[in-house]
């Protein structure tokens, strides 16, 4: 832990180093995150440069006796990713608007048996909109109410993509029996 504090500490004093450093380090994880809400590598990459620039830009706002640096570093680029998200406009086209024939969600959450590299594997064979939803509610702990408006879309919305990943987990999770 010694060497991450020398390491902000340089990022602090913008020396490119640390900076550059300080990305090679987390940038694994850091594309798993974007990967839940991109398809297209371009634009996990570009989610995470955008995010780490506001790392870069904000770290000094960083509190130590707040939390670790991980977690806040962790949440700025997934609400960069978020932004770059409403910012397209495309939700339109991915999300489905819920009507009253459909089914509303159940609480059992499908990942709780399961180790982080399950969950990637699974939740890459879900659609991009059921993806993004459903790994802020299980993974990141969002609410149906924080997920509508970080994407700007239908709380009604939300609960049918909670309910089409069960759905469809569900049969994934069969056919591996």
């Amino acid at each position: 832990m010694d060497t991450l504090y020398r390491t902000l500490a340089g990022c602090k004093r913008q020396e490119r180093q640390s900076q550059e450093k300080l990305y090679r380090q987390f940038y694994p994880v850091l594309f798993a995150l974007c990967k839940n809400f991109f398809e297209d590598k371009h634009d996990i990459v570009t989610a995470i440069n955008n995010g780490m620039l506001k790392v870069f830009t904000n770290i000094h706002q960083y509190d130590e006796s707040k939390g670790e640096f991980f977690n806040w570093m962790y949440t700025t680029v997934r609400n960069a990713a978020l932004t770059m998200l409403r910012d397209r406009k495309r939700q339109s086209v991915d999300y489905v608007e819920i009507t009253e024939e459909m089914e509303l969600p159940s609480a059992e959450n499908p990942f709780e048996q399961l180790s982080g590299n399950d969950i990637q594997q699974y939740l890459m064979q879900l659609p991009a909109a059921t993806r993004r939803i459903c790994s802020l509610f299980y993974i990141d702990g969002f609410s149906v109410k924080e997920i509508a408006a970080a994407l700007a879309i239908s709380e009604g919305t939300v609960k049918w993509h909670l309910s089409e990943s069960r759905t469809r987990l569900k049969v994934i999770f069969e056919n591996l029996l």
